[in-house]
């Protein structure tokens, strides 16, 4: 299930991204260098291979000046199966590109030390360390020399010191081994929480401070010394946790204090504030006599530039990880905190402090795009831009710019230029245009969309390319994930919509109940009602779109991941003969199994009101709505997607639904990725995974 923790994009998009080159960059174990390609698109029609040889843009980051620009981007090669990460440098206005890393490998995570000089992560030696090189990739040497990889670094701003991310053995999970079974594979487990994500924590995250003099001190100081807690936390923080003070002299860092049960039971992190000299600490979201409205998540801390004022993201209510994402600010002097984001009804999902104290710009979900707000400490909040897109990270460059990374459902992430007095972003990366000029465009469209309780629902149509009102279309219902995740301006290289289209599909994505952007009751409605007005919902956007005479009604299908995975195996029972092929990945089939196979406890205590055993209207209500329950209804072919790696959905829902519907005589195919997690990272897997997907598409949907 994806989350929202910080932006909906992040966890389908970023830490998509993160995931797939830290896989490939902690070992060197690709000697090829692999970069950009000249693809050439076949009748101009985008295919998974078109997407996969796309460079995709992250790590952006501006030097103290603001007038250059670093950032990485990650390539792919599918005859290696693997990818390679490499930096550029351009300067603001997107003119003397650069690239600056050349070997076969990657080298990424840039940041700037002084106006001419960049910090990076590369490997050498097998361990992944701090190098730097002029802003013209020349004169590079290696600053750190640990034996552990270094996952992320942050240095204070006198460069007096430097922050790391490194691993430490966990002590509640362990690897037993006696001495007469050197090959024995078992690790053992005596509390919950002993794997997250894809992989058992036999490691934590821990951060640890070194001085800096040109060189990282051997002599580190592990912040959370001898506990048995992570920070950033897993599975998607990084080093955008932590947060130097002006003055370099204390570090603020997120944390979740909690390990086994409870850890798994909890959403409550806080922001410690932890000074360097001696070693001192305090939690900000739990001081004395304050007024505690920090219970859930609290994370990314960042400094005023004054050092007077520190704020960051917040939620309210622990165990519920979906709950509003509102920007807290505290006063450091008096101690004072409260948010300025009240009047916004969604989530804050990235900002940054204005050039001076008094405001903030930042990402929020609304209505379906990613836009960008600005807020002052009073909480009176205006929007910057309108355009149907979505922004994923901001940064200041000169002249009151802001350097900021946009995506839409056309086209994949690109870096622009945003003047904040009038709004207008300028595109100055150019990464994919030789690609997407190479096929003509699609048509979005925003569509209100009745519902069965009168309201109105954003759904976002997708058109087929040269499309032709006058002829009828195969069309399919994306059903989203999360289940509190926008259907937003994504670009993703799985879940493409761009790619659905041009193999001559329309899509219906549907803003149904329970995803944010839209109000807090409208994000609500879903816990506890899973099987209720959020399927009533996607069963109305269809109908609607339906009705037009360039859809053909007999050839409907119905595809979606996680939580869409759920509302695919629920519609399979309950469709009255509406779609004629159905796709679930990574889908809930059986809702007390998940229950009692997840690793995060907070969300299905949240959502589904607790486990079967205790009876009560909301749980007797929840588990009435679990898909296996209908079954015996399935009567249209299926495809059942799982990756074996994927520990927050158990593929044994896949396996369970695929074989349901054997025995039920329902033409049904499954796939199974045993290498992979709740995503498909690999290159192989993803173009198999693009062609089974289209392929029992156009078996159902075009024959």
């Amino acid at each position: 299930m994806n989350r929202n923790r910080i932006t909906a994009l992040v966890v389908f998009i970023a830490a998509v991204i993160a995931a797939a080159f830290i896989m490939n960059t902690k070992k060197e174990d690709s000697k090829v260098n692999i970069g950009k390609t000249n693809i050439r698109i076949e009748d101009g029609r985008l295919t998974p291979e078109a997407l996969w040889a796309m460079g995709r843009i992250g790590g952006v980051t501006v030097s103290p000046d603001g007038t250059r620009i670093a950032y990485q981007v990650s390539y792919y090669s599918v005859e290696e199966n693997a990818s390679h990460t490499v930096i550029y440098v351009m300067d603001d206005k997107g003119e003397n590109l650069k690239l600056l890393t050349k070997t076969a490998v990657s080298e990424h995570s840039p940041a700037w030390i002084d106006n001419d000089h960049i910090a990076f992560l590369t490997v050498k030696k097998g361990v992944q360390q701090i190098f730097s090189m002029d802003a013209n990739g020349r004169h590079r040497k290696q600053l750190s020399f640990s034996d552990k990889d270094v996952e992320g670094f942050l240095f204070s701003p006198d460069m007096k010191n430097v922050l790391m991310v490194m691993g430490v053995p966990n002590p509640l999970v362990k690897e037993r081994q006696y001495e007469d079974l050197p090959k024995s594979s078992g690790m053992i487990a005596d509390d919950l929480m002993f794997r997250h994500w894809d992989s058992w924590v036999t490691s934590l995250p821990h951060p640890f401070v070194a001085s800096f003099d040109g060189k990282v001190s051997d002599k580190t100081v592990d912040l959370l010394e001898g506990e048995p807690y992570e920070s950033p936390m897993l599975p998607f923080g990084g080093i955008e946790q932590f947060a130097w003070s002006p003055d370099g002299k204390s570090v603020a860092y997120t944390c979740r204090k909690k390990a086994g049960a409870e850890y798994t039971k909890s959403t409550d992190s806080d922001i410690y504030l932890y000074t360097v000299a001696d070693g001192k600490e305090k939690n900000l979201c739990k001081l004395p006599g304050a007024d505690d409205r920090n219970m859930g998540y609290d994370t990314n801390p960042k400094f005023s530039a004054d050092g007077k004022y520190i704020a960051w993201q917040s939620m309210e209510r622990d165990g519920y990880e979906s709950d509003i994402n509102r920007l807290y600010v505290m006063d450091l002097q008096s101690g004072r905190k409260w948010s300025v984001s009240e009047a916004f009804d969604s989530n804050v999902d990235d900002y940054i402090w204005a050039e001076d104290k008094d405001y903030f710009y930042f990402i929020g979900s609304w209505q379906g795009c990613m836009s960008i707000f600005t807020v002052d400490l009073d909480g009176n909040v205006l929007p910057i831009n309108t355009e149907a897109c979505d922004y994923n990270s901001l940064a200041w460059a000169a002249n009151r710019r802001l350097i900021v990374t946009r995506q839409s459902m056309k086209y994949a992430t690109e870096i622009y230029s945003m003047d904040v007095r009038r709004g207008i972003a300028e595109k100055l990366s150019h990464e994919n245009d030789h690609i997407f000029g190479q096929m003509p465009n699609i048509k979005v469209e925003a569509r209100a969309v009745k519902t069965t309780d009168g309201k109105d629902m954003l759904t976002w149509v997708v058109f087929p390319p040269n499309f032709d009102e006058s002829k009828k279309y195969p069309t399919i219902l994306f059903c989203e994930g999360g289940p509190q995740s926008m259907v937003s301006q994504f670009w993703s290289y799985r879940w493409n919509f761009r790619i659905m289209a041009a193999q001559g599909y329309i899509v219906v994505a549907p803003n149904r109940r329970g995803l944010p952007g839209f109000g807090k009751k409208w994000l609500e409605d879903i816990s506890g009602d899973y099987g209720g007005q959020c399927m009533k919902d996607l069963l109305s956007a269809i109908d609607d779109v339906a009705q037009e005479p360039y859809v053909d009604k007999d050839r409907l299908g119905c595809v979606g991941a996680s939580f869409g995975g759920y509302s695919v195996y629920w519609l399979a029972g309950h469709h009255d003969g509406r779609f004629k092929c159905f796709i679930a990945h990574d889908g809930i089939f059986n809702l007390e199994q998940q229950y009692v196979e997840t690793e995060e406890m907070w969300f299905p205590q949240w959502d589904l009101g607790g486990p079967y055993w205790e009876k009560n209207k909301v749980t007797e209500s929840t588990y009435a709505t679990s898909p296996h329950l209908f079954a015996d209804k399935w009567d249209t072919p299926i495809l059942c997607i799982h990756g074996e790696k994927d520990y927050r959905i158990l593929y044994s829902q896949a396996v369970s639904a695929f074989q349901a519907a054997r025995l039920r005589g329902v033409p049904a195919e499954l796939l199974l990725f045993p290498d992979e997690n709740h995503w498909v990272l690999k290159p192989q897997n993803g173009i198999l995974w693009q062609r089974t997907y289209f392929g029992w598409l156009d078996r159902w949907l075009k024959n």
